[in-house]
């Protein structure tokens, strides 16, 4: 742990593999400063975000800050072994076919009537979400993204572990849904100051808000896992790999939960950051075609219980198209496959866009174990 950063209110602790930059550092010490903020840790992918940093926890004793988890509610990580071995996608062939196959059983945006699932999952159904224009929502424009990728960082990758093993990672989340619900409750919290909103744990706006982003969370998994299940089939044919859901890992990076801390009960926000108790599986991806890891947690209370979400962003992405040309995108992918048709959108989620993920593992070794290295193969992403 690097040392706290100046602060007139709440304690703020740092897992830092560079110094922050400034305007980073402020935007962290204006969180410290809200009202009911009590300890606010900072992982080493953190950078800057919508009104909170990414890669940022913050601990509450009564007030819930909607902008502390994000619009994208619940969205995280999943990890499924294939049951095969890297040296089955041995040819560009293959790799089209799984692409073509993953652009229909993984649609980008939103499934065809003809692939659309034929209900929410049973426990979506038997939770009403707390406004009829959300409820409505789900039954209709939620079903239809269930199992969709979505785009910007979103993506589904076959990778390898250092046995030469075949995983498969997926990294999404709630899709419209999620924003919906983030933006119905933000309109009906109060000011809290440093341009942000907050609501009451214990109120009725604030119980909504608890539910409804639960409900989300658990759409988001829901999603992650049919299409895990929907990619796993697609390589089943082309490779005819076994996946095993024993092997079954899913670690979502944006919500708050209520929490024991050192003994004490907290509200604990994650905005691009990943829970990390004891004993407890996460998933950490690199940037695209850069090593991933599965780690397990070694519980931290200095760092609420938590670590990263990834590598973090070094240029935005209008940045990355100014500063990236294809030919480095290119390079910096290696052998990796992906739809070349899309490589020039493709520069924005280029490594060199990120943080190199082995400098955000060593700061904080003493938050996660590592348990398994992984390389990118195939990349299946849209921008």
């Amino acid at each position: 742990m690097n040392e706290n950063l100046e602060s007139e209110a709440a304690p703020i602790a740092t897992w830092l593999g560079e110094r922050l930059p400034e305007p980073v550092s402020r935007a962290i010490g204006r969180l410290a400063s809200c009202p009911d903020v009590v300890k606010v840790a900072v992982m080493p992918d953190v950078h800057l975000g919508t009104d909170v940093c990414n890669g940022v926890v913050v601990a509450t004793r009564d007030l819930i800050y909607p902008q502390a988890v994000g619009g994208d509610i619940g969205c995280g990580m999943t990890a499924l072994g294939l049951g095969g071995s890297a040296r089955q996608l041995r040819s560009r062939h293959q790799a089209q076919r799984i692409l073509r196959g993953l652009e229909t059983a993984v649609p980008i945006e939103r499934h065809a009537r003809t692939t659309v699932a034929a209900e929410l999952p049973e426990d979506l159904r038997g939770q009403a979400l707390s406004e009829p224009a959300l409820a409505h929502q789900a039954a209709r424009g939620g079903l239809f993204q269930l199992g969709t990728l979505g785009r910007g960082n979103h993506f589904l990758e076959v990778q390898a572990d250092d046995q030469d093993q075949l995983w498969l990672m997926v990294h999404s989340g709630s899709r419209g849904l999620g924003q919906a619900i983030a933006t119905f409750h933000l309109a009906r919290a109060e000011d809290a100051g440093r341009g942000l909103r907050a609501l009451p744990a214990a109120s009725a706006c604030g119980q909504a808000y608890l539910a409804d982003l639960d409900w989300a969370v658990r759409y988001a998994s829901h999603s992650r896992l049919a299409m895990a299940r929907a990619a796993a089939a697609v390589l089943a044919d082309v490779l005819g790999v076994e996946p095993d859901e024993d092997t079954w890992i899913d670690a979502p990076h944006n919500l708050v939960r209520s929490e024991e801390v050192a003994g004490h009960r907290l509200w604990i926000h994650r905005k691009g950051a990943m829970a990390a108790a004891a004993g407890q599986p996460g998933v950490i991806p690199g940037a695209m075609g850069a090593i991933s890891y599965h780690v397990t947690g070694r519980g931290s209370d200095d760092a609420l219980n938590s670590c990263s979400h990834g590598a973090g962003r070094v240029m935005s992405r209008s940045e990355a198209r100014r500063r990236i040309s294809r030919r480095d995108f290119e390079r910096q992918v290696g052998n990796l496959w992906f739809d070349e048709r899309r490589a020039n959108d493709l520069r924005e989620e280029a490594p060199g866009a990120y943080k190199d993920l082995r400098v955000v593992m060593k700061a904080q070794a003493d938050l996660v174990r590592i348990d398994r290295r992984l390389r990118g193969l195939l990349t299946y992403k849209g921008v």
